[in-house]
């Protein structure tokens, strides 16, 4: 090396030393600051690129949206039809929901009732759901003689304990029952009650006023306003009329638990249920 190559040298070096001096800064210092300028412009750099493919990824996913609104305008539809249709299968969902709830709520009420008058069966009646109807069937041969509709004392005792057993639960004593008087096909000519229909209808009619006839007149007091009575002579058979036993299960009277507006549904699942 030359001399005036050597002097250049500690000429510069002199002068980065003043310099860095004059700023108040050491050679590590000022390599350190470098250093730090240089991550910054990477990071820079780094952020640049990631919002140019943020962009990117923008324009891309706006060209499908427009892409398939055009495809929705061409088969009639639009996001706002669509949104609608969301919010109709929404509310439609929430009140089909709400009718599932309901009707689980009468079902319950159903069982429980059914359940009540079950304490029946150990007097040898039978409860059971007919016609979509929840009915207890009483014998007609034990309730009244052949050809006659006024009560025999044996009659009287069975709806005594039927008595009991609705007057005893406020549920049972408010609720509704219709008295439905029934004959076997055998035909009634003459008499006081002229045929199966008259003598049926005054079979339930007996029924009814011994029901809700007050204590002190022997009666059993329940309240006239929630029974009715019905005469369906031959018509609604529960087995065909083909032999003597048959006829003699025809020949019965049912009290029809009647159901509130609210209530209608498929009884018939409750019988499916209780043999589960």
């Amino acid at each position: 090396m030359d001399q005036r190559a050597l002097l250049g040298g500690r000429w510069v070096a002199l002068g980065l030393a003043l310099a860095l001096g004059a700023c108040g800064y050491t050679k590590d210092e000022y390599d350190q600051q470098v250093r730090e300028s240089e991550r910054l412009r990477d990071e820079l750099r780094q952020q640049v690129a990631a919002k140019e493919k943020c962009d990117a990824d923008l324009a891309a996913a706006l060209r499908e949206v427009e892409s398939l609104n055009a495809a929705l305008t061409e088969r009639g539809l639009t996001v706002d039809n669509l949104s609608n249709d969301l919010g109709r299968q929404r509310k439609a969902l929430e009140e089909y929901q709400l009718r599932v709830d309901q009707l689980d709520e009468i079902r319950k009420r159903f069982v429980a009732l059914k359940e009540k008058l079950e304490s029946l069966t150990r007097f040898g009646l039978k409860v059971s759901v007919r016609d979509n109807r929840m009915v207890i069937q009483l014998p007609g041969d034990v309730l009244f003689a052949s050809g006659r509709a006024d009560l025999k004392k044996d009659g009287e005792e069975v709806l005594r304990q039927v008595a009991e057993v609705i007057r005893a639960d406020a549920d049972l004593s408010n609720r509704e029952f219709q008295v439905a008087g029934h004959t076997d096909s055998h035909p009634l000519r003459g008499g006081p009650y002229l045929d199966n229909w008259g003598l049926s209808a005054m079979r339930a009619r007996s029924v009814v006023l011994f029901l809700t006839r007050p204590v002190e007149e022997k009666g059993f007091g329940l309240d006239a306003r929630n029974w009715s009575a019905a005469g369906y002579g031959d018509t609604d058979p529960v087995v065909a009329n083909d032999t003597d036993e048959h006829r003699q299960q025809n020949r019965r009277v049912e009290l029809v638990v009647l159901p509130n507006v609210g209530e209608m549904l498929n009884l018939d699942s409750l019988l499916q249920e209780g043999t589960r």
